[in-house]
């Protein structure tokens, strides 16, 4: 079974049984927040991106896609198409590494300065293709319209809709128990979706990225 927009709200409702008005207006927080809770609690693969920029010669800094969330990978491409992975670092890490801002040459580095943009060291010493692989912030089900769908109402349809009614049941101040059992469904979901994704912790990536748990 797989939710629309307009059927996750009418099953919210419907196991609530609740259709005030005020509770009505508020079911977009309820999947909202139902979203954020899986975004930052599963890394799911469906969530990765890559994308390619250039930085100009002599400039330090390059920007963030606007949906990014989190770095996996920036890459340097040369001209024979091979990929120079960068190092990721601190931002005065990096500054202490080339202290003089007019140093320049094939970056090494990088770090996250601000919200919007990666800082490099050193700066490029020509015009240079990067590629960064992220983990970005994936669309809204509440933007789909009404017949509309996502991934995670598709594939991980318990989880957004027993994450949705937690937040639900919190608005209303219900019954303890009724809040107690969506919490466990949902985090029931949370490990079934947890342990597909990531098949029990195996690990099959040559270069272990940030977010994935580290071999002992």
């Amino acid at each position: 079974m797989s939710f629309t927009y307009s059927g996750l709200k009418t099953a919210i409702q419907n196991y609530t049984d609740n259709d005030e008005s005020t509770f009505v207006s508020t079911l977009d927080t309820f999947i909202k927040l139902s979203e954020e809770k899986i975004l930052k609690t599963v890394q799911l693969d469906e969530f990765r991106k890559n994308v390619t920029g250039t930085a100009s010669s002599g400039n330090s800094y390059l920007g963030k896609p606007s949906d990014y969330l989190d770095p996996l990978s920036l890459a340097v491409i040369d001209s024979d198409s091979n990929y120079i992975y960068l190092n990721l670092k601190q931002v005065t890490w990096v500054r202490d590494y080339t202290p003089a801002s007019a140093t320049t040459g094939v970056p090494k580095y990088y770090a996250s300065f601000d919200e919007d943009t990666f800082m490099l060291a050193p700066a490029p010493n020509a015009n240079l293709t990067f590629e960064l692989h992220y983990v970005y912030r994936p669309a809204s089900l509440t933007a789909a319209g009404d017949s509309g769908t996502t991934w995670l109402s598709t594939n991980a349809e318990d989880a957004l809709f027993y994450g949705a009614l937690v937040e639900a049941s919190v608005f209303m101040k219900g019954d303890p128990n009724d809040l107690q059992y969506y919490e466990t469904r949902f985090q029931e979901a949370l490990m079934k979706l947890k342990n597909f994704n990531e098949a029990l912790g195996t690990r099959d990536q040559y270069r272990y990225d940030k977010l994935r748990p580290q071999p002992q």
